[in-house]
C-alpha cells in the first residue's frame, strides 16, 4: 500500500515543486540580470554603447540587434539563440564565439537557467 500511495505522491509532488519554482527562477534570472547584465545590455528595443538589447533575444538571429556593431566571430556563428545556444554561450562566451565582445560569464547552470528563463519573458 506504502509504495501504490508513494507512486501518486510523487508526481504530484514533482509537479507542485516545479509550479512554486518557476516564478523564483523569473526571480532569481532578474536577479542575475540587475547584477551581470544591465551594465551593459537593455531590456528595451535600443541598444547600449556597450552591448545590445536583449529584449526579444531568444529566437533572434545570432547579431541580430539592428544598429549594434556585432563582432565578425559572433555574427559567423549563423542561426538563432536557442536556449541550449544561450546556454553555451553564457557559460564561455570566448569558447562560443572566439574574438567576441562579450567577457562575462554565468558559471552556475542554475543561474544559466534562471536567466534564459527570465530572457524569454522579455519579448
Amino acid at each position: 500500500m506504502r509504495t501504490l500511495s508513494l507512486a501518486i505522491a510523487a508526481p504530484v509532488l514533482a509537479s507542485t515543486l516545479a509550479l512554486t519554482a518557476a516564478p523564483a527562477r523569473a526571480q532569481d534570472g532578474a536577479a542575475l540580470y540587475n547584477s551581470q547584465c544591465k551594465s551593459c545590455h537593455t531590456l528595451t528595443p535600443a541598444n547600449s554603447p556597450a552591448g545590445p538589447s536583449l529584449k526579444g533575444v531568444v529566437g533572434r538571429k545570432l547579431g541580430g540587434s539592428p544598429g549594434y556593431l556585432y563582432s565578425k566571430a559572433l555574427v559567423a556563428k549563423g542561426g538563432t539563440w536557442t536556449d541550449a545556444r544561450l546556454d553555451a554561450y553564457l557559460t564561455a562566451p570566448a569558447t562560443f564565439a572566439p574574438g567576441g565582445k562579450m567577457f562575462n560569464r554565468v558559471a552556475d547552470p542554475g543561474a544559466r537557467a534562471a536567466l534564459i528563463g527570465y530572457l524569454k519573458t522579455q519579448r
